[in-house]
């Protein structure tokens, strides 16, 4: 039996702007998310409370990046006219050289734990592009279920949900 990985969830900082710059010129992260900007200088330094910025770490040496958002409060009004009671997920794997580890499953179970550990929280989203199969792939591995294909931006995207019901049958424990 192999041990899972562990992995700690940390705030992101403006002092990992140098790191997650470096993250997102690397061909797998620019390949999942093409079209945005997102504008680090400025995020890092908010901390609004409808989200969260997370670093992932391994033996504190900084493996990924995960946000956490309320759609139905973030600003840009990204996930358009949404009600309270949802919670959306961006992730990534800094390195290449950490994909396929299981790492992924980790920082997502971990990820999943903080969303549904607020009672209000029914269903999480994530939205990867339609062309990111091996995202879709590990989504659907870990029990997402397809909802919809969505245009975002320039983007098209499929958008997969996890309910609660999902992540109290203990699916991700396995």
């Amino acid at each position: 039996m192999q041990l899972k990985p562990i992995i700690q969830l940390r705030n992101a900082t403006i002092e990992d702007i140098a790191i997650i710059k470096h993250w997102d010129n690397q061909q797998h992260v620019i390949d999942s998310d093409p079209n945005d900007d997102w504008n680090w200088e400025y995020e890092l330094l908010r901390t609004p409370d409808w989200r969260e910025q997370l670093i992932a770490e391994i033996d504190g040496r900084p493996l990924g990046f995960v946000q956490i958002i309320n759609p139905a409060q973030e600003d840009s009004h990204y996930w358009g006219d949404i009600s309270e009671g949802f919670r959306a997920i961006d992730i990534w794997i800094g390195s290449a050289n950490d994909l396929g580890k299981g790492y992924g499953t980790v920082i997502m179970q971990q990820s999943l734990a903080r969303c549904f550990a607020e009672a209000e929280v029914k269903n999480v989203l994530i939205d990867p592009l339609s062309s990111n199969v091996r995202a879709i792939r590990f989504y659907e591995r870990l029990g997402f279920e397809y909802l919809e294909d969505r245009q975002f931006g320039d983007s098209n995207c499929k958008v997969y949900i996890f309910s609660r019901e999902t992540w109290e049958s203990g699916i991700l424990m396995n």
